[in-house]
């Protein structure tokens, strides 16, 4: 959530800023500022009353005290309408702020200048890329066909069970799942992360803090009896793991790694472009947060950047680094790299990972701070990424591993998997 103060002072910038997005900010900006000014004259106005309340209350007392009985109900009768109007003005002040929160609920982030103008995927920037692309037999086959022909993944069953876009996971697949989850773990542990294990549902609280509510767009599965969420990703209950916190400097990177299934509704996905392990309901995904000083979290996007291209590497699998334009820039994000593994029996790009820097739009709706060495109260700076998102990896490895025998399997996998090929 953006802060008024700083829109304000930087209303321009944030206009053009949000243009990058194809977003109309001019009249909201506005609105949040009347709004903005209309809380703090009632605020004033409240602080008034209740200080000119208090005052006569202590003159009553007085005058009881010192037998001027009359005098002191009379001042008691103005009281009894200063309690009113302090009523009045309080309802006033609340609701004053619960439009101004709705309101600013319903803008996004302030694109980085680093950002590219463009309106859809087609406009992002390829900014690195690295594998190559292997040669496949005419007879290759995508993974849904393959996790057919292996018995490996069931989707059908999947519907039986559930519905479309929750498969079932056999044999070998399973274990190849299981390894994939163990490795990314390592890797993330190795380099600094804190592994947790966080719930998988979580309150209107913690959706709100990171911003996946309100949810504008139906992704959210809601447990309606209990007021829970599914979570769509580990971000949202490890990022919350600080709402309402006050850190020192000193404690300051705070860097977390977690795996957990994830659960989107995904509504108006359809066609080709979903089938198999494209686009799921729920999906296993493991996950890297930080939470960052200021003026520390660009470098550290780029350290999170190069330790998934790391992993990439290991996995040995073609890749692609995005950098999102403002048309495909998520809501809460500042800055966002994607990265697509190709899928050569798709003849498409996967996205397997987005990498972000929310700066302080998260942390301003978590009201998560840290003291500065100056002593002064700043927002912490928020950034995530997948590390890695399982489907689509998974996806990419029985395509671009597939022989006449059979799957290989990534030589820094089998390990893991205790076989090196699914046949």
């Amino acid at each position: 959530m953006l802060q008024v103060n700083q829109i304000k002072e930087n209303l321009e910038q944030y206009i053009a800023a949000l243009a990058k997005r194809n977003f109309p900010s001019k009249d909201l900006f506005e609105e949040v500022i009347n709004l903005d000014s209309k809380r703090r004259q009632t605020q004033t106005q409240l602080d008034e009353k209740l200080a000119e309340s208090n005052t006569l209350s202590k003159e009553i007392g007085q005058l009881f005290k010192s037998g001027e009985t009359n005098k002191a109900n009379i001042l008691k009768e103005k009281t009894t309408q200063l309690k009113a109007q302090t009523s009045a003005l309080s309802e006033t002040l609340s609701e004053t702020q619960k439009a101004l929160n709705e309101l600013l609920y319903t803008i996004p982030n302030i694109p980085h200048n680093l950002v590219p103008t463009g309106t859809n995927e087609e406009d992002n920037e390829e900014v690195f890329s690295s594998g190559t692309i292997p040669e496949l037999s005419k007879d290759a086959l995508p993974h849904w066909e393959l996790a057919q022909k292996y018995d490996i993944i069931d989707f059908e069953l999947g519907v039986k069970l559930t519905g479309a876009g929750f498969p079932v996971y056999k044999e070998k697949g399973a274990k190849l799942q299981r390894a994939l989850i163990n490795y990314f773990l390592n890797k993330n542990t190795d380099a600094g992360y804190k592994e947790v294990q966080v719930p998988h549902l979580v309150n209107a609280d913690s959706g709100f803090g990171t911003g996946q509510l309100p949810d504008k767009e139906g992704q959210m599965y809601h447990v309606g009896g209990d007021d829970l969420y599914l979570i769509p990703t580990a971000e949202v209950p490890i990022t919350n793991m600080f709402r309402n916190s006050l850190l020192k400097a000193s404690d300051l990177p705070l860097t977390y790694t977690g795996y957990t299934p994830s659960f989107r509704r995904e509504a108006g996905s359809y066609g080709a472009h979903v089938r198999g392990l494209n686009r799921l309901h729920q999906f296993d995904k493991v996950e890297i947060v930080r939470i960052e000083k200021q003026e520390d979290s660009y470098a550290v996007l780029d350290q999170m950047v190069d330790h998934i291209k790391n992993i990439l590497e290991e996995l040995k699998l073609p890749y692609r680094i995005l950098k999102l334009c403002g048309g495909d820039l998520g809501f809460t994000s500042a800055l966002t790299y994607d990265f697509e593994i190709y899928s050569t029996a798709q003849k498409r790009w996967l996205e397997i990972s987005s990498v972000s820097n929310f700066e302080t739009f998260q942390s301003n709706r978590l009201k998560l701070r840290y003291k500065d060495t100056d002593g002064k109260k700043k927002l912490a700076h928020t950034l995530n990424g997948s590390s890695l998102a399982l489907p689509r990896v998974l996806a990419g490895i029985l395509e671009n591993y597939q022989t006449d025998e059979g799957i290989q399997i990534p030589e820094v996998l089998v390990p893991y998997c205790g076989f090196d090929r699914i046949d």
